[in-house]
């Protein structure tokens, strides 16, 4: 075998040559699990193609195994798929296409193995294993994909324009395993997606979405990023972010260029998280810089108000993309809107109040905004950016401090308004949001104790100003 296969996946794979064999029909691994395992890579997804009916193989592969798995398959595109085990097992027949420049759907029809090398992606995605028995495990190679693997290049089996203009995702998909893999887009090819971005609009925002997420969730997303935004694609796609890009200067001063800082905060927090959402929030946390930008004599550049103006941008962005608009959205809004919070916390003489209202605010999300922030320190200053980590530390201390305390984390009131409307039998209306409005600061700003007892009274004393009577 060419490549190095462990005892499970070379049983599955001899499972498939065998049927095929029954049937009388070639068949190859190829794709995607081939390139991996040559880079030494985990794979757990198995494409074969065959020349022949695909959907047929996929029955007489799952008839081998006992119990025989499911087979989904789907008629409309010849292909079908099985899981053995913790395997997704793909079935596809050999086909070739053609396009007419102005439509998405090929013309398809069934072809050979050379065919469907030709119409891959990659030349390292067009590399492909024979599950023959005369030549079992020999590699087929015919754009030597095995090179450029070596030489850690992405570029297009065929001429790279045509390629992207059959399938325009394909330009994402070059930076999104030029960024997963650390390669280079071959010269040639990079230089058709900046010809061919504008091509990209007839791709469905979900493709495209998808492909984006991808590269936000590898180990160094700032490469995608860059890609795009030298491609022309990330205007297209996030055009918010290329109006971060570039410095100003008044008086000769200046301000940082906010989109390559925002790539190093993406990068600094992609060290510590996995999480789409708040790598997310690393990416738009700045997003309402520009719209914020203003000159003051004296003082220099600022950005007040950025927060706000971004955290409102969110929604919108989320909605464009077609990203969830719930918990995830919430989440990513709630991150951009605090972002500030904890560094105005490291000045000195910061009240238990102000302490109170962020851990109020950050609620279970304390951590992510934390670490959120300490992403955002980009000086290559090393004392400046020990002297912020070390503020924050402090402000972590303080709201563990305060917490132990108040317990304001995750916060349920002492006084719900079902009791505030019992006690003083009234309905649903708006002194009983002021009751409960006013508790909720009295207990932020230290003037009661998070307790019932406190908060009970409060309430009492707070319904007299009100001209409301308990019921008795």
């Amino acid at each position: 075998m060419f490549i190095q296969c462990d005892d499970k996946e070379l049983f599955i794979l001899n499972k498939i040559a065998r049927a095929a064999g029954q049937l009388n029909i070639p068949a190859y691994l190829v794709g995607g699990f081939v390139r991996d395992k040559i880079l030494g890579r985990p794979v757990k997804d198995m494409d074969i193609v065959c020349v022949g009916d695909g959907i047929a193989l996929a029955h007489a592969v799952a008839s081998l195994f006992n119990p025989p798995p499911a087979v989904n398959f789907f008629k409309n595109f010849g292909t079908a798929q099985i899981k053995v085990e913790d395997y997704d097992i793909e079935f596809v027949g050999a086909r070739k296409e053609s396009y007419r420049f102005n439509s998405r759907k090929p013309e398809v029809e069934a072809g050979t193995l050379e065919d469907d090398q030709n119409r891959r992606d990659f030349t390292i995605n067009a590399m492909a294993i024979s599950l023959n028995e005369k030549d079992f495990g020999e590699l087929l190679d015919p754009f030597n994909g095995i090179n450029d693997l070596e030489r850690k290049i992405i570029q297009t089996p065929l001429e790279p324009l045509q390629t992207f203009s059959d399938d325009p995702l394909r330009m994402m998909r070059a930076i999104r395993f030029a960024t997963q893999l650390n390669f280079t887009i071959e010269e040639k090819t990079f230089a058709a997606i900046k010809e061919g971005a504008e091509r990209i609009k007839i791709i469905s925002q979900e493709r495209i979405t998808d492909e984006l997420n991808k590269i936000i969730l590898a180990d160094f997303p700032s490469i995608g990023f860059e890609l795009m935004y030298k491609s022309g694609l990330l205007k297209i796609i996030l055009p918010a972010m290329i109006d971060l890009a570039g410095t100003e200067y008044i008086d000769g001063k200046g301000h940082k260029d906010n989109f390559y800082h925002t790539l190093q905060v993406l990068d600094n927090i992609s060290v510590n998280t996995k999480d789409l959402w708040l790598r997310w929030a690393a990416i738009l946390h700045d997003i309402g810089k520009p719209a914020t930008k203003r000159f003051e004599e004296g003082h220099g550049w600022t950005f007040h108000g950025h927060e706000v103006v971004g955290g409102r941008m969110v929604s919108k962005i989320f909605n464009k993309l077609k990203l969830p608009l719930h918990d995830e959205m919430k989440f990513v809004r709630k991150m951009v809107e605090l972002h500030l919070r904890p560094i105005s916390l490291t000045k000195e003489n910061i009240t238990d109040a102000a302490i109170r209202r962020l851990l109020f605010d950050a609620g279970e999300d304390f951590e992510s905004l934390m670490m959120l922030c300490e992403a955002d320190i980009t000086s290559k200053n090393k004392q400046k950016v020990k002297r912020f980590l070390e503020n924050f530390e402090m402000v972590r201390q303080r709201c563990k401090e305060v917490e132990e305390k108040d317990h304001l984390r995750n916060w349920q009131p002492p006084i719900s308004g079902e009791l505030i409307m019992e006690t003083f039998n009234i309905p649903p209306s708006k002194p009983v949001g002021d009751i409960k409005n006013a508790i909720r600061e009295a207990i932020l700003d230290g003037i009661i104790p998070n307790k019932y007892e406190a908060a009970y009274q409060f309430m009492l004393d707070k319904a007299k100003e009100l001209k409301l009577q308990p019921v008795r």
